[in-house]
């Protein structure tokens, strides 16, 4: 079993590339990996190290394997400079070119993507105890629909719109990026990219992965088993980044304490909105956020406090929980649950993996499930503010919004064919209640009135079933939806 699990951390390591352990690509930006969060959370499943879940974080092995791992890029270069000091100083860059081609449709976009074309550079480096990765593409797109749609949920540009068949095609740039400055304990951080916090991989109720990528600040310290990571994120008020609404400011400082003891992890996190306020001194990771938001405007800043624990047993299944604390009139209250001032949110979850050897090439099989439970108004604000928890749009917590039942549950085995090749068979499926009444919509404004969880809402369910075959250079994505999500995702990849 040591055996099989040695060589899947050597599979993460060749296939990240990153210097950071990040969250999933899920909307664009996907290179030849599919779903290596999912596996990094599979690989904390069935081993016996400490369990952390504060995503991006620093990927330990990245200059450790980065010739190992580098070396085949398209253009590699390693070197040393002579210091006064006799210890060289070593620094090393790696460049791929990227191309990917998409074809993105079904029901639940309302459009037909066909050719999307993406194409930019990864670069990747460290010098000293600095390390960076860089991934930037331009990504041009043929639209079946008059009125195209945005895949991402992001910017876009429609261009040569002088017929009535639609758009030509519509163009757009993406990136995500690390600077990384560490030494022994700490590590600073400049980043585009999504917060993960905690054990849940679908609804996580703080930050979650399935929010857009926003600007960040992250300082991370560790001694021994406690992690304190502290962040500073740049969130948009409008879902459209040319909106004048989005000259005025939203700030999020956020903290996570998390204490790994073995197979138990515990952790807590805080997270704190302001709307055309900003305090620098609310990024100092001692500084209480959930106690320094009574000092404030309560018009124009948002604060919640979550909870989380997770536990693995056997080295086999996962068990875990999260509770998120929006606000709450008094705890008697919070018990009755009748009225919209006691926001709060509520997720468990369970991860079951296995490794074993199929004629000499490991295979992981797994499955994960969770159910979560967001109460209506939860993350939204007051009418006369915006400090709702959101960036673009979108929830930086659970990805359903308030009001909202969601049952996640998937099917997975992935298995190494060799070198840097594997092959992923996955299966998702989704029951999702979303309620419609007032407190549905991060964007409702803030009211006391009794609450109707669901009330009436429909069951949503969709099945997905994904499929990816990754070589050196090469990929192959699939992904499909059926019933009440119909979609179909095609993605071939290279990388040189």
């Amino acid at each position: 079993m040591k055996k099989f699990i040695a060589a899947f951390l050597l599979l993460i390591s060749v296939a990240s590339a990153q210097s950071v352990v990040g969250t999933e690509h899920n909307r664009n930006l996907r290179t030849l990996d599919y779903l290596p969060m999912l596996m990094d959370y599979h690989r904390q499943t069935v081993g016996e190290s400490r369990q952390f879940f504060t995503y991006p974080r620093r990927n330990a092995d990245f200059v450790r394997n980065f010739a190992k791992t580098e070396r085949n890029a398209l253009i590699y270069y390693a070197d040393s400079i002579p210091a006064a000091t006799g210890t060289p100083h070593h620094f090393a860059l790696a460049v791929s070119p990227v191309i990917g081609v998409d074809y993105r449709g079904g029901e639940s976009l309302g459009d037909t993507i066909w050719p999307g074309i993406d194409g930019g550079l990864y670069l990747r480096g460290y010098a000293d105890s600095l390390d960076f990765d860089l991934d930037a593409r331009i990504y041009s797109e043929g639209h079946s629909a008059k009125k195209a749609k945005s895949f991402d949920g992001e910017v876009f540009d429609e261009q040569g719109l002088d017929t009535d068949a639609g758009n030509d095609y519509v163009s757009y740039a993406r990136y995500r990026a690390h600077l990384n400055l560490n030494y022994a304990w700490v590590r600073a951080s400049l980043a585009r990219d999504v917060l993960h916090w905690g054990p849940g991989y679908y609804n996580n109720l703080t930050l979650n992965q399935f929010a857009l990528p926003y600007n960040m600040l992250n300082l991370e310290m560790q001694f021994g088993p406690l992690r304190v990571f502290s962040a500073y994120a740049d969130l948009r008020v409008n879902s459209w980044s040319y909106s004048k609404e989005n000259l005025n400011d939203r700030n999020l400082y956020a903290h996570r304490y998390e204490l790994a003891l073995g197979n138990l992890t515990l952790g807590m996190s805080e997270i704190q909105v302001l709307y055309n306020e900003n305090k620098p001194w609310l990024f100092v990771p001692v500084i209480p956020l959930f106690m320094e938001k009574g000092n404030y405007t309560e018009r124009v800043n948002n604060g919640a406090l979550a909870f989380d624990v997770n536990y693995r047993l056997f080295s086999l299944v996962r068990l875990y929980g999260e509770f998120f604390l929006d606000d709450m009139s008094s705890p008697t209250s919070l018990y009755e649950n009748k009225y919209s001032n006691n926001r709060w949110a509520g997720m468990l979850g369970m991860q079951a993996g296995y490794d074993l050897n199929v004629k000499g090439k490991p295979l992981h099989l797994g499955t994960i499930a969770e159910i979560a439970r967001v109460e209506p108004y939860t993350y939204c604000h007051y009418d006369t503010a915006m400090a709702q928890m959101a960036h673009l749009g979108k929830p930086l917590g659970n990805p359903n919004g308030p009001n909202s039942l969601a049952i996640d549950w998937t099917l997975y085995g992935d298995l190494g064919l060799g070198g840097f090749s594997n092959l992923f068979v996955g299966i998702h499926h989704k029951w999702l209640w979303k309620g419609t009444d007032a407190g549905s919509d991060i964007e409702d404004p803030y009211k006391t009135v009794r609450k109707r969880f669901i009330h009436s809402a429909p069951l949503h369910y969709s099945l997905a079933p994904a499929v990816s075959y990754r070589g050196a250079h090469v990929a192959f994505m699939g992904e499909y939806g059926f019933f009440d999500d119909k979609f179909v995702n095609l993605r071939l990849t290279f990388m040189l």
